[in-house]
């Protein structure tokens, strides 16, 4: 198999997060399906893109990902990260990792889509030499 070629999986094997379907069928998420819809049968999306289009800020899917990261490092102190590792049992720090495993990948992806595969290398690289400053 081309290694560019999406691997084939029956639908009923994608697993999917806890409220993946409660985000995906959110008010804020209907006219990126409506797009979708359009696209998957191959009509002219012209009129759901401008929809989107339209969106306020605050109504779009890059907002919701970055409030989010916003919300989830707001108050962020990496003393209390190494208390809770320190204090934490082991399967509580597995479903924590666990939690986590895709986020990098995810956030990678994220970035590549909105400012493209050079800058986001740019963001993640400069990111990770204050991370080993930090830590030294």
């Amino acid at each position: 198999m081309n290694e560019r070629e999406p691997n084939r999986m029956p639908i009923g094997d994608l697993v999917s997060e806890d409220v993946a379907h409660e985000l995906a069928t959110s008010a804020d998420m209907q006219p990126y399906l409506r797009l979708a819809m359009a696209i998957l049968k191959d009509i002219d999306p012209a009129q759901e893109l401008d929809e989107v289009a339209r969106l306020p800020l605050e109504k779009r899917y890059i907002w919701r990902v970055a409030s989010a990261l916003k919300w989830g490092f707001a108050d962020f102190d990496d003393v209390n990260v190494e208390t809770d590792r320190a204090t934490v049992s082991l399967e509580d720090l597995e479903k924590v990792l666990d939690l986590l495993r895709f986020r990098p990948a995810q956030f990678c992806l994220f970035l590549t889509a909105l400012v493209g595969t050079e800058q986001m290398e740019r963001i993640m690289v400069e990111a990770i030499s204050v991370a080993k400053r930090q830590s030294a």
